[in-house]
C-alpha cells in the first residue's frame, strides 16, 4: 500500500518494472487531501493523546519492518475496465500486488521523514473499503493496532478525525510509530489514540462515531503455520474457546459508538464461522437497531479474480435474490451474504483469511 503523504514516483515505476499491477481503480489523491474543520468532540486527557509527539513513539517496529511474502492471483486489470470501475468503491488507496509470490523489502523507520509504503495482506484492505470513508467524517477504529487499517483509512480520505483505539500499552506503542511513520504532522489534530477498553468505550462515547471498524481479536490462522510448541498450541486453543464472547462484546459496543444511520464494519482474520457469521448473528439478534448490509455485490464480484471468496453461509434472516457470481465450487450464489463474504486462501489467490460484516444502525 503506497502513501499518499509522500512521493512515491519510483516506488511506482519499480513495483510496475517486477510486474507489480494496482488493485482498485485510482482517483486524484489530491482532491482527497482537503481542509476539514477539526471536530469539536472534546477527548479526556488521561484516556487519549494525539499522535505524534515524542511521549507516544516506542522503540517496537512496526508490523512492515521485514521481508515479507506478496502473493495474489491474477491483477484486477483483468477484469474489463468499465466493470470495474463501476462496481469498486472510488478511492485514493493505491494498493499494488502480484501474480505471483515475491519478496519486497520494507523501509526502515527515520524520525521525520514518511514511509513511501506499507507491506501488508491485500485483504486486510477489504474491511477499509467495505467502511465507505468520506471526507469530514468522524471515524474510529476499535482494536486499531498494529495500525495497518488505520493507515488505509487515511488513505482513502480526510476525516475531521481517526481514533485509533489500543488498551495495550505495548501495542499501543507501536501504533503510535506506525502512524508517525506515514503520516504528517499536519495531521496530528485528526489522529486520536485512545487507550479505553474496547468494551466499554460505546458507553462512554454513545453515538459519536459516522463510521466504527472492529478488527477483533481472532484466532489468527495463519500464525498457526508458524507456531511449533504444542504447549502454546494448547494455551491458544483456551483463548480460541472464550473469543466470541469477546468479539461480540466489542461488536455491541462499536454499534453503541455508531451514530444512528452510521455504520460499522466487524473483520477477523480467521476462518472460524463461531468467530465471524455467528458473533454478527448473535449481536443482531440482540440489537434490534441493526440491520446487515450485503457486500457481495460490493465487494466479492468485483475482486473475484483477485480474491477467492467462500460459497454463501446460509444464516439467520437469509433471503434468495438473483444469481450474481459464479462461484468457485460451480453453483451460482442463490442467497443474500448477508451475516458477512470470507476471504479463504486458494492457490494462487492466497490473500486471507478475512472475514467482514458491514451493520448499519438504524436511524
Amino acid at each position: 500500500m503506497l502513501n499518499r503523504f509522500t512521493t512515491v514516483t519510483n516506488i511506482k515505476q519499480t513495483l510496475q518494472s517486477k510486474g507489480f499491477s494496482t488493485l482498485l481503480p485510482q482517483t486524484d489523491a489530491s482532491t482527497l487531501y482537503c481542509d476539514v474543520p477539526t471536530a469539536s468532540k472534546s477527548i479526556s486527557q488521561d484516556e487519549k493523546c494525539p499522535v505524534l509527539p515524542p511521549h507516544c513513539i516506542s522503540k517496537c517496529p512496526s508490523d512492515d519492518s521485514h521481508v515479507q511474502l506478496v502473493s495474489s492471483s491474477h491483477a484486477l486489470s483483468q477484469l474489463p475496465q468499465s466493470e470495474s470501475s463501476l462496481r469498486l468503491p472510488c478511492s485514493s488507496l493505491q494498493c499494488y500486488i502480484h501474480p505471483y509470490p515475491v519478496c519486497f523489502p520494507s523501509q526502515a523507520h527515520r524520525p521525520g521523514q514518511l514511509k513511501q509504503y506499507y507491506l501488508l495482506n491485500a485483504a486486510s484492505l477489504l474491511p477499509v473499503l467495505a467502511l465507505q470513508v468520506r471526507d469530514g467524517e468522524k471515524v474510529l477504529d476499535l482494536c486499531s493496532a498494529p495500525g495497518g487499517k488505520a493507515l488505509a483509512i487515511m488513505q482513502c480520505a480526510t476525516p475531521a478525525f481517526l481514533c485509533c483505539n489500543e488498551p495495550d500499552p505495548h501495542r499501543r506503542d507501536w501504533l503510535a510509530k506506525t502512524l508517525e511513520s506515514f503520516l504528517p504532522h499536519s495531521l496530528t489534530s485528526r489522529v486520536i489514540v485512545s487507550a479505553q477498553d474496547g468494551r466499554s468505550f460505546g458507553q462512554s462515547e454513545e453515538g459519536t462515531y459516522d463510521k466504527v471498524l472492529v478488527d477483533a481479536p481472532c484466532s489468527n490462522d495463519r500464525s498457526w503455520l508458524y507456531s511449533s510448541s504444542g504447549q502454546q498450541g494448547e494455551q491458544r486453543l483456551k483463548e480460541r474457546a472464550r473469543l466470541p464472547v469477546l468479539q461480540a462484546q466489542l461488536l455491541r459496543s462499536a454499534l453503541s459508538a455508531v451514530r444512528p444511520g452510521g455504520v460499522v464494519v466487524y473483520s477477523t482474520c480467521t476462518l472460524s464461522s463461531s468467530e465471524n457469521y455467528a458473533v454478527v448473528e448473535t449481536v443482531l439478534n440482540d440489537c434490534p437497531e441493526a440491520e446487515p448490509e450485503d457486500l457481495w455485490e460490493e465487494i466479492a464480484v468485483p475482486l473475484s479474480n483477485c480474491f477467492t471468496f467462500s460459497p454463501t453461509h446460509r444464516g439467520h434472516e437469509q433471503t434468495p435474490h438473483k444469481p450474481s457470481l459464479q462461484s468457485q465450487y460451480g453453483a451460482m450464489s442463490t442467497y443474500h451474504h448477508r451475516l458477512g463474504i470470507l476471504v479463504v486462501p486458494q492457490p494462487r489467490k492466497t490473500w486471507g483469511p478475512m472475514f467482514l460484516s458491514r451493520i448499519r444502525r438504524r436511524k
